[in-house]
């Protein structure tokens, strides 16, 4: 996918003055050290001082410990799966190269590279993640657990293979801050769970390649932040990297300003991305989980190097931490709302490791947890690591006394029922800064699941480049359980990663209390009309209702209901009988569907896409969605009814 001169119009529309000024000074930047790039200070007597306190690795449970292991013994043989491409080749991978297509990323400087066209480079994503060196923490774990060298000499390896082919500013591993900065903590851990290792400190402070990559990574990181309406996870990951390598490798003359400039803008940033609720202003909760990641990860190098910080990091945090264990449902499973590209901030587990029960585990151990949490029963490597750094600190804030269902700042409610009955209720803004980056069309949606089923699910994501009519069906209102008027989104896609014109939702009624929860919301993405929904769940009945109406003008309609892949439809009428399995029992539910509209079930269908569900980034799979077609002339509403007693 490449850019047009009207794309660039568009985005330069969504700058402000101070933007605009910052990116033409990186520009000018660009252009300097293209012909004059700047080198790396020499360096005497860097040691690592950074390690892990004793008894920090006993204390991984072994189930966990196992689980790694078995991770780690596949990556040695060279087996590995980025974004549902199966790779046997990273035993000794070719940095450039992405295994999709084919294709390999051109040579030359960074910021010449046309990374946004697959067609020239392939697929960036699939290159640039195992550069991200998340792979390599988790062998290096596996040193740190078993005490083989094997695990370490691969490391070393890759490391030394990876530098000399990506020389600072050369290639597509320059090109992004981002990539920079979640490598700069992967080559921190590795080098902290290498730390038996005797070749470790060769590798490390004692290599000038070494030296000379970390040093240029932070030199990049300064000089190139993500600037105004692109200051979302990006700067958090750039910030993050940043700070937690001027802590744990200090051994240059700029570390210090690095580490407080780092410092500075990290708290400034994290309290930016963070809604005074606790939720991601990105409303994308998989990157919640990566700024949350990568803060509870930037805290512990701190506390590690005894670095002061305030007590604003430490507030966010743990508001972010409540927040994620009040909107889990009885599977500890988050909503799937907005983009997901499964990015990670420290990766040090193995397969089948619960994400959101780690994160879960690592807030109970750093802040402690409330009564109302929902337990946690599953292990994790990382939390006793990050667990033996963070220091325990008396925190002055009151947090919530019973578990919060409404969070207004983001527009979020969670009604939940018996029978494990959970719903996510839409009506919060329409993402973060003036491009909205990660936000999909999705005003008004729900989300609804059955003991962790997805029942009416919110289908995903699924890929970012180079297949521009996928980014858009996984992104556009009808993507979404919500109404779609005249064929169109609620908001104006400008771009993959852009909206020009943003649908602005207000919500009504939030009352989660009483045996009849009622959530009620609108929004005016449809100019001309209002769109307004009402919701409620029912205890007794085991009943979810949904009242659409829409007031304006008489104008097509098109009602959207997703069901979940583990979900079987038989749709007769106006009403789709639905069958599953949990845990080998045969569960059921019926919707009963507006019957002013004519009702079709559509499934894997490509031209145009409809039907399908990504549990995953590079990932998706057919699943029914139930598609009511007709018109409205403002007076009549559209009841859907979705019954859990069959």
């Amino acid at each position: 996918m490449t850019m047009s001169v009207g794309w660039y119009l568009r985005r330069l529309s969504r700058m402000g003055p101070q933007e605009v000024a910052g990116r033409v000074g990186d520009t000018v930047r660009r252009r300097r050290w293209r012909s004059a790039p700047p080198d790396c200070p020499s360096v005497t007597g860097a040691r690592f001082t950074a390690v892990l306190p004793a008894g920090a690795i006993s204390a991984v449970p072994a189930d966990a410990a196992k689980r790694l292991i078995a991770e780690a013994d596949r990556l040695m043989d060279g087996h590995a799966e980025f974004f549902g491409v199966v790779r046997d080749d990273l035993a000794d991978p070719d940095w450039w190269r992405d295994p999709k297509t084919g294709r390999r990323a051109p040579s030359g400087y960074a910021f010449d590279v046309p990374y946004r066209s697959e067609d020239a480079v392939g697929d960036i994503k699939q290159i640039w993640e195992p550069s991200r060196h998340q792979y390599l923490t988790r062998l290096a774990a596996a040193y740190a657990i078993t005490g083989n060298e094997r695990y370490a000499e691969r490391v070393a390896e890759h490391l030394r293979s990876w530098w000399s082919a990506n020389p600072p500013l050369r290639g597509v591993h320059w090109i992004s801050g981002i990539e920079l900065g979640i490598r700069l903590l992967s080559w921190v851990w590795i080098r902290r769970l290498l730390d038996g290792w005797p070749g470790a400190a060769d590798l490390f402070e004692g290599n000038p390649v070494a030296r000379n990559q970390i040093w240029h990574h932070q030199r990049w990181l300064a000089a190139f932040p993500s600037r105004g309406s692109s200051a979302n996870n990006h700067v958090i990951a750039e910030t993050a990297g940043q700070f937690a390598a001027a802590c744990a490798f200090d051994w240059f003359p700029s570390s210090t300003r690095w580490r407080a400039d780092a410092l500075r803008s990290l708290d400034r940033q994290l309290r930016g991305n963070t809604h005074l609720s606790g939720l991601n202003r990105e409303l994308a909760t998989e990157y919640h989980g990566l700024v949350l990641e990568l803060g509870l990860a930037a805290l512990a190098e701190a506390d590690a190097a005894a670095v002061p910080v305030p007590a604003s990091v430490r507030l966010v945090l743990l508001r972010m931490t409540d927040a994620l264990a009040a909107i889990v449902d009885n599977r500890l499973r988050p909503p799937r709302q907005g983009d997901a590209d499964d990015g990670h901030g420290l990766i040090v587990d193995g397969a089948g490791t619960d994400r959101w029960a780690s994160l879960l585990a690592t807030g109970d151990a750093v802040f402690g947890r409330l009564d109302w949490w929902p337990e946690v029963t599953a292990t994790d490597v990382r939390t006793p690591l990050l667990a033996a750094l963070v220091k325990p600190t008396e925190l002055s804030v009151t947090r919530p006394a019973s578990r919060p269902a409404h969070f207004a700042d983001a527009g979020m409610t969670i009604l939940r029922g018996p029978e494990e009955i959970w719903c996510r209720c839409d009506g919060g803004p329409h993402g973060f800064l003036s491009i909205a980056a990660h936000a999909h069309a999705d005003a008004l949606s729900v989300e609804v699941r059955h003991d962790g089923v997805d029942v009416l699910a919110d289908p995903g994501t699924y890929c970012y480049h180079g297949q521009p009519e996928w980014r858009q069906y996984f992104r556009s209102t009808l993507g979404h359980n919500t109404l779609q008027l005249d064929g169109g989104d609620q908001s104006v896609s400008g771009g993959p990663f852009l909206w020009t014109r943003h649908a602005e939702s207000r919500v009504l009624v939030a009352d989660a209390s009483g045996e009849v929860a009622r959530w009620s919301a609108e929004h005016d993405g449809y100019q001309g009309s209002v769109h307004r929904r009402r919701v409620e769940l029912t205890a007794e009945r085991q009943e979810l209702k949904l009242i659409d109406e829409v007031s304006g003008p008489r104008r097509t309609v098109r009602l959207a209901f997703h069901l979940g892949p583990a979900i079987t439809a038989d749709l007769a009428g106006n009403r789709a009988r639905l069958t599953w399995t949990r845990d080998g029992e045969d569960r059921s539910a019926v919707l009963d569907l507006p019957a002013q509209l004519s009702w079709q079930a559509h499934r894997g269908e490509s031209e145009p896409p409809l039907g399908w569900y990504s549990a995953g980034f590079g990932r998706k799979e057919p699943a029914t969605t139930l598609i009511g077609t007709g018109s409205t002339d403002g007076t009549e509403g559209f009841t859907t009814v979705l019954g859990f007693r069959g």
